[in-house]
Formats: structure tokens, C-alpha cells, sequence
């Protein structure tokens, strides 16, 4: 099966910025595949034959085989035993169970850099407000994109910074599974304009050296955020996201 060249393109022009090892073409492999996924240009559902995938990186199939290995493992592909890959779709209950797990591990989070010292919370804080800041800007222009690209930011480094590398393994994992379906249904809900109000309650909170408060305003961000996204599959019946 043939694979959208402009999914696939822009490894080509960044492999020259990675090392020529086997680790550094399987990583390049790995972002390239990764990425088309999580922007649904490779879609729920989709094949992609291994030797095609690697003729369009200019690779061996090897390193194309060891990073789909590890898109499996991060629940992203199903390797299928001698024709490729295809991308495995969510399902509502997968929805419910990835949230219920984000929203633990991002008060979690949250928490830790709260307990920060100050000076720490301070760079911290200063990180997630421009983030934050840059959503709103993106709002007045509506443009979802940067806003969900702003939005991604800030959520990752209210993760990464908590220094907890495998409570960060953990959120990312989850994390690609869900921005799929977070995409796929950005343009049908309203503004999301409450969204930046209640990452300032979290940037406060850390500010202030408040672990309780700070989770607690993370988990509830993550909770409304749930609440927003599951009527709408349910409305238009999204089974396979």
C-alpha cells in the first residue's frame, strides 16, 4: 500500500541532522511515522508496508522495523506479521481509561513542582505562563492550531519538568494516543476559552508552593477537558478515533 509522500517528506530534509548510526536512523524513523500518526495523516485503520515506509524514509527496512517495534509498545501501531503496520483506532472506553490515567499522573506532576524550591517554581511558572500566555493570543486570532500547539507545550512541560523521567515515559505514552483524538474533534467544540483560565490556577498554585492545590487544579483541568471531548464522540458517534 502507498503512503503519503508529504507524511513522510520532512524526515528526508531532517536526517541529515541526525547521526548515521543505527540508533540515529531508527529514531529518525520512529518521529517520522510518530508524527503522521498523531496528525491524522496516517488514520485509524490505516496499512503502511514496511518496505514502502522504508523506501520513502531511504532507509533499510531494519531500522523501520525497530521503530515500529516501539510505536507498538506505546499502543500506537499493531504489527502485522509480514505486510507492516496498522494504526490502532480508540475507542470510547479507550478514551475513558487514557483520561483516567493522564488525569493521575498530571497531578502527580503538578504536585512535584510544587514542591520546588522557590527559585525552581519561579522558572517553572514563568515556562507555563508563556505557554499559557500564547494560547490566549491564539483565541483572539482563533487560530486552534497554535492553540493546540501552545496547549501541548504547556502540558508537556508541566510533565517534564517535574523531573520524574518515568512518570514522563508514562504521560507521553497516553499522551500521543489522546492528541489524536483531541484533533480530530478540536474544530467541533466551542472555544475552548476556560482552557487558559484554569492553567493559571495550576501556574498559581506552583508559584505558591501548594502540591494539594496544584494537583488538585491539574486534575480538574484534565477533568474538564474530559468532560468536553466525551459527549462529543458519543454525539457524532466517534468509534474508531
Amino acid at each position: 500500500m502507498m503512503i503519503a509522500t508529504k507524511a513522510l517528506a520532512p524526515l528526508r530534509a531532517s536526517e541529515t541532522a541526525v547521526d548515521e548510526s543505527g540508533a540515529g536512523r531508527v529514531t529518525a524513523a520512529y518521529v517520522a511515522i510518530k508524527e503522521a500518526i498523531r496528525n491524522n495523516v496516517f488514520a485509524p485503520g490505516y496499512q503502511a508496508a514496511e518496505i514502502e515506509i522504508a523506501r520513502q524514509l531511504g532507509m533499510s527496512r531494519t531500522p523501520v522495523h525497530e521503530a515500529m517495534a516501539r510505536l507498538q509498545e506505546e499502543g500506537l501501531v499493531r504489527i502485522l506479521p509480514k505486510k507492516g503496520i496498522v494504526i490502532c483506532s480508540l475507542s470510547p472506553a479507550d478514551i475513558e481509561e487514557i483520561y483516567e490515567v493522564i488525569i493521575a499522573l498530571e497531578g502527580a506532576a503538578a504536585a512535584r513542582l510544587a514542591a520546588l524550591p522557590e527559585p525552581e517554581r519561579k522558572v517553572v511558572a514563568d515556562a507555563l505562563r508563556d505557554a499559557t500566555d500564547r494560547m490566549v493570543a491564539a483565541l483572539h486570532q482563533e487560530d486552534l492550531m497554535a492553540w493546540a500547539q501552545a496547549d501541548e507545550e504547556f502540558h508537556q512541560a508541566l510533565v517534564t519538568r517535574s523531573g520524574n523521567r518515568r512518570l514522563m515515559r508514562m504521560t507521553g505514552a497516553v499522551a500521543d494516543q489522546l492528541h489524536r483524538a483531541r484533533m480530530f474533534t478540536l474544530r467541533l467544540r466551542p472555544l475552548p476559552v476556560a482552557s487558559s483560565q484554569e492553567h493559571q490556577a495550576i501556574i498559581e498554585a506552583i508559584e505558591e508552593g501548594d502540591a494539594t492545590a496544584a494537583s488538585r487544579a491539574a486534575r480538574l483541568h484534565r477533568q474538564h477537558a474530559h468532560d468536553a471531548l466525551v459527549p462529543l464522540i458519543a454525539k457524532f458517534d466517534l468509534r474508531n478515533l
